[in-house]
């Protein structure tokens, strides 16, 4: 069974509602290891040796947090700046990630329908995330397509649920021996049908 690393970055998660819904899924599956940076390193000190181990550990990592202003918020950036170091993630000796899988699961104020370039912010939710997918692509690791919740403040209830139970149906899958490299060619992953209706 593969393992996979939630790395969750929300400075005010308590605040959530969609990424609360999303992250109570993850509580009770054993192969998931849910590592909250901000709880973990309050002052931004971050132990690099200790987030090596844990990389190393899994298979599959996931940058779990909300778009702050068309990016991530700023421990996501500290953890990437000091944890992927020359010669360990990239570089002549640095092949420690290659082949794992790696992927954005993000959540926006915004709609769908405002990332694009005919939308207000005149970018798609993709192209935001080129530094992720590029940062992937120097290690050697496997980048999919970013699991998005967007338009979170008008959002219901159920359509919340929904989306957990997207994402738990994706982590449920990703864990087995599935290919993940056939999700690359989607725009995002919870627009799959094999995530909205697995048993179909």
């Amino acid at each position: 069974m593969k393992k996979t690393l939630v790395l969750f970055a929300h400075p005010r998660f308590e605040d959530s509602r969609a990424n609360a819904t999303l992250i109570d899924r993850l509580f009770s599956k054993s192969h998931i290891t849910l590592h909250d940076l901000y709880e973990t390193y309050p002052d931004f000190h971050i132990n690099v040796r200790k987030e090596q181990k844990l990389l190393e550990e899994h298979d599959i990592i996931i940058w779990h947090h909300p778009l702050y202003w068309y990016s991530s918020p700023a421990i996501l950036k500290q953890w990437m700046d000091m944890v992927l170091e020359f010669n360990w993630a990239y570089g002549p000796e640095g092949n420690m990630l290659q082949g794992k899988t790696v992927f954005n699961v993000i959540t926006t104020g915004g709609s769908r329908e405002v990332y694009c370039s005919q939308g207000y912010n005149s970018y798609t939710i993709n192209e935001f995330l080129r530094p992720f997918e590029q940062t992937a692509n120097l290690c050697g690791m496997h980048y999919l397509p970013p699991f998005a919740v967007m338009g979170t403040h008008k959002l219901s209830e159920e359509q919340l649920l929904d989306y957990a139970n997207q994402y738990e149906n994706l982590i449920d899958l990703l864990k087995g021996d599935f290919d993940a490299t056939g999700f690359s060619n989607c725009f995002f992953l919870n627009d799959l049908e094999l995530i909205k209706n697995p048993n179909s």
